[in-house]
């Protein structure tokens, strides 16, 4: 079944990830609508992909035609097209930076379960092809997780070094923490938070690590503890410090082995037979992986929502990590 689909917004991973993606999905996603707030991008776009340019985001969701939105930049129109896509019964990919609180998510969930649309959240490290292998390998060869270590190392984006970590970490911190629920196939029970401030803004922060516990450690043997990192402490023109031995993007201590991911398509894993290195540069990439889910998403009779529900509940988390830097203790989720 081909879908009609209107694009709202390009934002930064257009050309590297969406447009590819769009093009050899051809038979299932046609491209029918373009809306950009820069009219030069959205014509560039309308011709990449045979559509029409639209001069408002409404419009494109007004033709009683369309069947989804992908809504993949954060502008100044912020959440509006994720509510009018309620309003006009169109599924929704959200592919855009948004900064959300639990609030703000509570309330889209809201629109959404009211409209009854299928909606999907952008979480490509889940559709990386390393993540998806490690899955595999997690239920046949590894067992189960015991331990996780998930570190992301970002650049300070100004050359004074005042632009912090908090500006960016929101999406960030949130993308890994669903990250770790999906490995694990499970939620949080406990957090603990820790901040490092910048001696350049004291109000801010540069480094923060949480631990996150799936069950209680002192008393059950197969808790689980995932440690995530995220910190912006290097200035951008250190940008060969940046790149200086990073770190797995994750690693995971299993039952029966050990694995480090590199996204999107290293895997080196260990177990009792050694060493094993595994490049999947042939499967399908992140966008296809993504939007060929959305497509099944629309056209299968379940509809699927729990992608916000992964969403509010990373935010929730986030916020119990705030009470727990503030405390100095371990936080109940």
């Amino acid at each position: 079944m081909k879908l009609r689909i209107g694009v709202i917004g390009q934002g930064r991973d257009w050309q590297s990830r969406y447009l590819p993606a769009l093009r050899s999905m051809r038979d299932r996603l046609q491209v029918v609508s373009v809306y950009n707030s820069v009219s030069l991008l959205a014509d560039a776009a309308a011709r990449e992909l045979d559509a029409e340019r639209y001069d408002s985001f409404r419009a494109v969701m007004e033709s009683p035609a369309l069947d989804a939105v992908l809504v993949l930049e954060d502008d100044w129109y912020r959440l509006m097209p994720l509510f009018a896509a309620c309003d006009y019964g169109k599924a929704v990919f959200c592919g855009a930076d948004l900064n959300l609180d639990p609030a703000a998510a509570a309330k889209i969930h809201n629109q959404v379960q009211s409209a009854g649309v299928a909606f999907m959240t952008e979480f490509p490290r889940r559709f990386a092809p390393a993540t998806l292998r490690l899955k595999e390998l997690i239920a046949t060869r590894l067992g189960r997780p015991r331990l996780l270590f998930c570190h992301r190392r970002l650049a300070c984006e100004s050359k004074d070094r005042t632009r912090t970590l908090d500006a960016r970490s929101q999406r960030e911190l949130m993308e890994l923490i669903d990250w770790c629920n999906y490995i694990v196939a499970d939620a949080p029970t406990w957090i603990q938070a820790i901040r490092h401030t910048s001696s350049q803004t004291p109000e801010n922060s540069d480094y923060q690590i949480l631990s996150l516990g799936f069950g209680n450690p002192e008393k059950d043997p197969q808790a689980i503890l995932a440690q995530i990192s995220c910190g912006a402490y290097i200035p951008e023109v250190w940008n060969e410090a940046i790149a200086y031995r990073p770190p797995a993007a994750i690693q995971v201590c299993c039952e029966k082995g050990l694995a480090f991911v590199d996204l999107p398509t290293t895997l080196v894993w260990f177990d009792d037979a050694g060493r094993h290195q595994e490049t999947l540069d042939t499967e399908l990439s992140v966008g296809q992986q993504m939007l060929g889910q959305f497509h099944r998403s629309i056209t299968s009779l379940v509809r699927k929502s729990n992608d916000l529900e992964d969403t509010c509940r990373a935010l929730h988390i986030l916020d119990q990590a705030k009470k727990s830097t503030e405390s100095f203790s371990r936080v109940a989720i």
